[in-house]
């Protein structure tokens, strides 16, 4: 799924696209046809819409059956387009499923608690020994947070909004974990080192 002009990334990222997304503004009319002509469906939106290319995107592989999102591409570009990128981990149509962003040196997921069935939220962190994780409250302060193999532990412990507290935290021990009892947490998985 290409919104807008990601399209232009797939072929770099090897990626076959089952449809584009977007009101064309960053993909020009000769790329469009291109697209159109290998089959690739086109979904176009109104240049004057209330949401953005990449949240018509998610809601279209949603819509399509997609029971998980993983987002490229997010990151790196307008600070006011990265930050509304981020925040569409908070859409009310991916509430139970899995979502993240991904580029070169970072994934980042969306925790939150309650879940749907009452019980604290968790993520498993996928990341190595030594590499970075943060911890950032979304909105107000999350209470609870819970954290297994980290080396800075948390236990029943709350993050207030505007802190940096949960900043550059390490995985100590393969299958850590956070959990969240209250309250939206951003969770930033780093390597400890960038690939070169």
């Amino acid at each position: 799924m290409a919104a807008d002009g990601g399209a232009r990334h797939a072929d770099a990222l090897g990626v076959t696209l089952d449809r584009w997304v977007g009101d064309g503004d960053s993909l020009d009319a000769a790329a469009l046809a291109d697209l159109e002509a290998a089959g690739v469906p086109l979904e176009r939106a109104r240049p004057d819409k209330d949401e953005t290319d990449t949240e018509l995107a998610i809601l279209a592989a949603l819509r399509l059956g997609a029971d998980g999102i993983v987002v490229l591409g997010a990151l790196g570009g307008r600070i006011d387009h990265t930050l509304a990128n981020i925040g569409l981990l908070s859409l009310p149509a991916l509430v139970g499923r899995p979502a993240v962003i991904l580029d070169a040196t970072s994934r980042l997921r969306l925790l939150v608690g309650p879940t749907p069935d009452g019980e604290a939220g968790e993520i498993r962190l996928v990341g190595r020994v030594g590499d970075l994780v943060s911890l950032l409250p979304v909105g107000d302060a999350v209470e609870g947070v819970m954290t297994e193999g980290l080396v800075y532990p948390l236990v029943d412990e709350p993050l207030p909004a505007g802190t940096p507290r949960g900043l550059s935290n390490v995985i100590a021990a393969a299958g850590a974990r956070v959990r969240l009892r209250q309250g939206r947490l951003l969770v930033v998985e780093t390597p400890a080192t960038f690939p070169s």
